[in-house]
């Protein structure tokens, strides 16, 4: 493909001189202007027929032959070069690459997911039931086929890249997730978004220990190892099956399946500002119950207080059933 792009510039440059080249000699041999002499340039590389602005002398007439001759012969190889390019798909191709692209250039707040492997994909399951508006960043053509047909905006390129990172929407991602097999490949992503949106949040795949301080040096928030989390959990299953079964049933996703929400206090009523857990009175409200509280300090209080503040910036991570969440949607 790079080469018949490379074929289609040459072709394009040739029409150009061939233009440049009737232009001047008109000039030169005719005393034509530039309008008359590109006028006769036309006529003759398209052989449309019309009349000469002039009668020609023989020398004239010697170089426009000169010119039909060599135009045919450019214009027979620009037209193969076109109908293979055309058949080779790649124009429309190039479209819509540019349209996707387009769409990106749109989006403010969205999410990227470097990687279409196993958490890749789990990763946009679950922002999909989010209704949270991602692209896929992902190199394997069979890959990005796949991502096409289930219509999820996609750039196929390197990760580790930051040209590839600028077209998938850096500047204005709210979010990265770099999922992809390599941990140094992982280093490379949270490197490059980060020094290129330092307000991105990153949320890191790790495979190995010693990946894990490096990547939150690198400005990971966050760096999960999916074997520790699946063994971990594994484990738990022996020693507290009731507790982690229970934990397996609350769900956070979908619309109308949630058990959990997270509600931040900036986008509550202004009224409820500074107020207490009490004064909320999500209870009598919604039916939910708050069960935790995320301060300015990132810190978890679990169960907390009624006369806990709502403070700007702090988290609420409310507890209810699917029909009690959504009451809880509704009214905030």
């Amino acid at each position: 493909m790079n080469i018949l792009e490379s074929r289609i510039y040459k072709t394009l440059s040739l029409v150009f001189i061939i233009l440049l080249l009737g232009v001047a000699g008109y000039m030169f041999l005719s005393n034509y202007t530039f309008v008359d002499a590109l006028y006769m340039t036309v006529i003759t590389i398209t052989t449309v027929g019309f009349g000469e602005v002039k009668p020609f002398t023989p020398e004239e007439k010697i170089f426009t032959v000169f010119l039909i001759l060599t135009s045919i012969t450019v214009f027979g190889y620009a037209v193969s070069i076109f109908s293979e390019y055309l058949v080779s798909g790649r124009l429309f191709e190039q479209f819509k690459h540019r349209k996707v692209e387009k769409q990106i250039k749109s989006l403010k707040g969205h999410t990227i997911v470097c990687g279409f492997g196993r958490n890749g994909k789990q990763a946009i399951l679950k922002l999909n039931n989010y209704n949270k508006k991602v692209v896929v960043v992902e190199k394997d053509k069979e890959m990005i086929s796949e991502l096409e047909n289930e219509n999820v905006l996609n750039i196929q390129g390197d990760a580790t890249l930051d040209e590839t990172l600028l077209i998938a929407g850096i500047k204005t991602a709210a979010n990265l997730i770099t999922a992809l097999p390599s941990d140094a490949d992982n280093l490379f992503v949270v490197l490059t978004a980060n020094q290129l949106n330092n307000k991105c949040k990153i949320i890191s795949r790790a495979s190995n220990e010693s990946s894990y301080s490096k990547l939150k040096i690198a400005g990971a928030s966050n760096v999960i190892m999916p074997d520790k989390l699946g063994g971990d959990h594994m484990a738990s299953l022996v020693a507290t099956p009731d507790v982690i079964e229970f934990v397996d049933r609350l769900t956070i996703e979908g619309e109308t399946t949630a058990n959990l929400e997270e509600i931040a206090v900036d986008d509550l009523p202004k009224k409820y500002i500074n107020k207490t857990i009490l004064d909320l009175d999500l209870r009598r409200e919604t039916g939910c119950t708050v069960i935790g509280v995320r301060n300015l300090d990132r810190d978890y209080i679990i169960n907390p207080e009624a006369e806990t503040k709502l403070i700007k910036g702090s988290s609420l991570i409310v507890l209810g059933r699917p029909e009690q969440i959504v009451k809880l949607r509704e009214l905030f």
